[in-house]
């Protein structure tokens, strides 16, 4: 019965001092890597076999305290559907930080400052990164919470990380794209999901910059549900239609090519994102590919940098980080 109630129970370092037959004190010098300490390396062994065999871990909330801050690095990402762009993002960020100790926390942002207040309480992150420039308030919080490291920096805060490549950058490609086949009326298809509406804005506005160096028009802005028929319905509302079609995402892109296959006709349509999807649309679809994991690997790098108390430039991906992946649309 008592060896049942030692397995329910967490580990500690008692139980490895026990086990290896030594003071709690050189247990715990060993386990904590306590700088200033001469343990013989035959002692240190010793502990670390013992800790293996009991399947010991250190116990995260105690490290924490005495170190003042956590392993955890937290990405606070807006209130965006967390598509494939996003997820290779967060995943390449994660393996660059792993590889330095450190464990990548997600926390989807709503707006409520009292939700970061009590993530910086609960957390203790070694570092912040935004996707969006963080308020003074939220600053605020996070110099009262004595967090290292917080990307963007105030200095930085102008260049934000989703304007820069999920936005306009987007948005201009596709329209350069299509000006580039020739097309001088153009229309930018956004999704009716309320929580893109200032991405889709951002994109739509990119086309238009690219629209307006050319001498072009301001494109068509439309909206549109992901449904064949409602695609359908303003595709035939339109009363001079474009030549050629933005389409915020695949998703809206294929709404749009399943709702002209219903009026039996065809424009000239980009996408955006390159979803595995996009290759067997019908037509396959061009579209706007982002190396979003190598932007993930450099935020990851630059704070690492801030950690070390290196110059933390985040170098955000040149237009180089987004290409046209060409198809059959258009």
């Amino acid at each position: 019965m008592a060896d049942q109630k030692k397995g329910k129970r967490r580990i500690t370092s008692v139980d490895v001092a026990r086990e290896a037959g030594l003071s709690r004190a050189t247990v715990s010098f060993v386990l904590n890597d306590t700088p200033g300490q001469s343990i013989p390396e035959a002692t240190r062994q010793r502990v670390l076999q013992a800790a293996a065999r009991l399947g010991y871990t250190p116990y995260a909330p105690a490290r924490t305290l005495r170190s003042g801050r956590s392993d955890v690095v937290l990405f606070v990402l807006p209130d965006w559907p967390q598509g494939p762009t996003m997820a290779e993002l967060v995943d390449r960020a994660a393996q660059v930080l792993a590889g330095a100790g450190l464990t990548l926390v997600t926390h989807v942002h709503t707006g409520r400052d009292d939700d970061l207040a009590r993530l910086w309480t609960a957390l203790a992150p070694a570092a912040v990164f935004g996707m969006r420039p963080f308020t003074a308030g939220e600053r605020a919080g996070m110099k009262r919470a004595n967090i290292a490291a917080v990307l963007p920096s105030p200095e930085q805060s102008g260049h934000d990380v989703g304007s820069t490549l999920w936005l306009n950058g987007v948005g201009r490609l596709q329209a350069q794209y299509l000006i580039g086949k020739g097309h001088t009326r153009l229309a930018y298809v956004l999704p009716d999901d309320p929580r893109l509406s200032a991405l889709g804005q951002g994109r739509a506005e990119g086309a238009a910059q690219a629209c307006a160096e050319a001498g072009l028009p301001v494109p068509i802005v439309a909206t549109i549900p992901l449904d064949a028929a409602a695609a359908a319905e303003t595709v035939a509302g339109w009363r001079r239609p474009p030549g050629a079609v933005c389409a915020y995402n695949d998703e809206v892109a294929l709404a749009l090519l399943a709702g002209m296959r219903k009026l039996g006709t065809s424009l000239p349509v980009i996408g955006a994102d390159d979803i595995p999807a996009a290759r067997f649309a019908v037509p396959p679809l061009t579209t706007v590919a982002q190396d979003s994991g190598e932007l993930g690997a450099r935020i990851a790098a630059a704070l690492l940098r801030a950690l070390n108390g290196e110059p933390s430039q985040l170098d955000v991906l040149p237009d180089a980080g987004i290409r046209v992946v060409e198809r059959e649309s258009a």
